[in-house]
């Protein structure tokens, strides 16, 4: 094989456009750029989000509402998902090896979803009303750290 005998597979190089040639080429006159304004113009540069002078998205939509930025992203764990497990004590860190969780250090919430059979002490950052009743009611303690 000797790369001066190399030849590329047959549509794999497409034919350069030749610009202002002519009314024969298809891009002759305005060179596809269109007539007056700054498109047409040599150096003009199009800025990714910009719309042809249309009115730009961020400004057609509407501003609503606001962000809190104080507000508390808590992970969320229902009793029947603690239930599954089968421990006796049960806190953010076993919670975290068993999959309930993404992280040992955001705020862990349980939720009262499921019912609750056996005894168990759940160490969370938050408890439902809900959660709080079916642990107490299974014996268990849910202790808010």
């Amino acid at each position: 094989m000797k790369l001066d005998l190399l030849t590329p597979v047959e549509g794999s190089v497409k034919k350069r456009k030749r610009v202002g040639r002519g009314p024969g080429s298809g891009l002759g006159r305005s060179s596809g750029r269109g007539d007056k304004g700054a498109g047409q113009r040599s150096g003009f540069k199009r800025r990714p989000w910009f719309e042809g002078g249309q009115m730009s998205l961020a400004r057609r939509l509407p501003k609503r509402g606001f962000t809190n930025i104080f507000k508390k992203e808590f992970q969320i764990v229902n009793l029947e998902r603690i239930e599954l497990l089968g421990l006796v004590t049960i806190g953010p860190e076993e919670m975290f090896n068993n999959g309930l969780i993404k992280s040992t250090m955001k705020p862990v919430k349980i939720l009262g979803n499921g019912s609750l059979k056996t005894k168990i002490a759940i160490t969370a950052t938050s408890f439902s009303e809900s959660a709080k009743l079916k642990i107490e009611k299974a014996g268990g303690t849910a202790i808010e750290a």
